[in-house]
């Protein structure tokens, strides 16, 4: 474990490794790059101390630690991610967002930048976008019987589908997966809300959202009502305004995808019925909700005893964790009493990780910290 946390290394054409941190800026910055999408990374940590700058990877959800960069290379290399991204070189003490061009840096994909001042030093995080390895449903290494699911809410011409699960449990995907889907089968106006855009769907028509502007989701979708969409996407319910228009969308004859923190199906209606405080209109809008997580898997080089390609972590990639609900009318009617105990999935999650453990998928380890153990 220790070589993850040296200076990252250069391939030279007689095979032995050299030190890139002598290496001009634009060119550290690059290997980062391509490092990091080689080992499959979603995000790259840059953060600044007395001692320079630490780097890591978010692989599968979790920091890795990859590099550390001397003080005077660090400035080199925050400058040149500034300047990719079109911000204040000179601006360290307040945060600032981007955008680099994946032709700029030879990428497959845009990277989101985000810089942040903190008490040892300014920290950049960059978010690199997903290439769309996920483009329909049958991607998503769900059960059979949860993707049965899913493509039945999407025949539907109204109805609410919610997305839950914390942070990194891959719910964007998922909405992703459905919006691919609804696009491919055509004849829809479909339009989406999302904070950011991350993948560009052809035949939809997308919109991000932009605080600074004043352009926040609810303001978004009431005005996006305006433009008859037959198929409505909402990155996230955030407040009562949103849950109020996503819930009225689809009673009104919209299809309407969106998603919503909470920690179980069971929770999605106890948040909703806060925010939303209709519970007859909730009960007549929701059809289908779908809670995941994602669990790592082994890497199937060292079946988890760490190597190279897993940067020595001996996990590579994650396995989906699903349960689901599909809201039928026996149901509407606890909801609208306010019977929420009776809310329950098809299968739970701690099932759907038992199967996993049972194929040899992943570790009793990994299960712990899933579900916090």
């Amino acid at each position: 474990m220790e070589s993850q946390r040296c200076v990252p290394q250069a391939e030279e054409p007689s095979g032995h490794r050299a030190d890139i941190s002598a290496l001009p800026a634009p060119e550290i910055v690059e290997q980062l790059l391509h490092q990091a999408q080689r080992a499959g990374a979603s995000d790259i940590h840059l953060h600044t101390s007395e001692a320079g700058v630490a780097v890591a990877f978010r692989m599968d959800g979790l920091m890795t630690p990859i590099a550390q960069f001397p003080a005077e290379v660090a400035e080199r290399i925050f400058g040149r991610i500034k300047f990719l991204a079109r911000l204040k070189t000179y601006q360290e003490s307040l945060p600032q967002d981007g955008r680099i061009d994946k032709h700029l840096v030879h990428a497959a994909s845009d990277i989101r930048v985000a810089t942040y001042p903190t008490v040892t030093g300014e920290k950049i995080v960059l978010r690199l976008f997903s290439t769309g390895a996920v483009t329909g449903l049958s991607d998503l290494a769900f059960p059979a019987d949860a993707v049965s699911e899913l493509e039945r809410f999407l025949r539907q011409n109204s109805g609410l589908l919610l997305l839950t699960g914390p942070a990194g449990s891959g719910k964007t995907t998922t909405i992703y997966a459905c919006l691919r889907h609804l696009a491919a089968s055509g004849g829809r106006h479909i339009i989406t809300i999302e904070d950011p855009v991350e993948q560009v769907v052809p035949g939809v028509m997308q919109t991000e959202v932009c605080e600074a502007r004043g352009l926040d989701f609810a303001k978004a979708a009431r005005h996006l009502l305006r433009q008859d969409p037959q198929a409505l996407v909402i990155g996230e319910v955030r407040d009562e305004e949103t849950a109020c228009i996503a819930v009225r969308a689809a009673l009104t004859g919209h299809l309407v995808i969106s998603t919503l923190h909470a920690g179980s199906c069971q929770g999605v209606f106890e948040r909703l019925l806060v925010l939303c405080p209709d519970r007859s209109a909730i009960a007549s809008a929701i059809e289908l909700v779908l809670n995941q997580r994602l669990m790592r898997a082994l890497c199937s080089r060292c079946k988890g005893e760490g190597c190279p390609v897993c940067l020595q972590t001996g996990y590579k990639g994650r396995l989906p964790l699903v349960e689901w609900l599909r809201v039928e009318e026996p149901l509407r009617a606890q909801i609208r009493s306010r019977e929420i105990r009776a809310v329950a999935p098809h299968r739970t999650l701690e099932e759907s990780a038992r199967d996993v453990l049972r194929g040899g998928l992943s570790n009793q380890t990994e299960y712990r910290r899933v579900f916090g153990l």
